[in-house]
């Protein structure tokens, strides 16, 4: 059965990886049948022939979970699609202090919004001065 898979290369605690199409009973670093582009997780650089790729797959290659989610996040020419997290943690203390916030803005809202409506539903119907000149006649 064939494999798509990554080929570790690189220094000790810097890998770098070959995407590779390779026999499943091959040792990792063994001579690959084809090289379809190559990762580096460090720099989230990657470089990929999509089209080879999916051909492989369609003649029965079989991806690993981790080169079948960069067939999924790569672009047409190749390239990683790669979205930096933006979510940051907070201390407890400080997710607290975050929440109060965020209820005593929604809070004020609400008195806004409240004081906004009442004076539209509370106006009186006032008199003008000729309407009350001719009440008085």
């Amino acid at each position: 059965m064939l494999k798509i898979r990554l080929k570790r290369l690189g220094a000790k605690k810097q890998p770098s990886y070959r995407i590779i199409v390779i026999n499943s009973t091959t040792k990792r670093e063994g001579r690959p049948i084809q090289e379809l582009g190559f990762y580096n997780p460090k720099t989230k650089e990657m470089k990929f022939d999509k089209a080879a790729a999916q051909e492989w797959i369609s003649k029965g290659a079989q991806p690993t979970e981790r080169v079948q989610y960069l067939i999924k996040h790569c672009k047409e020419d190749g390239t990683l699609d790669y979205k930096k997290k933006e979510t940051v943690k907070l201390s407890k203390k400080a997710l607290a202090k975050k929440q109060a916030e965020e209820e005593a803005k929604a809070q004020a809202e609400a008195e806004a919004k409240a004081a906004a409506e009442a004076p539209a539903e509370e106006a009186p119907a006032e008199e003008t001065p000729a309407e009350e000149a001719s009440a008085e006649a």
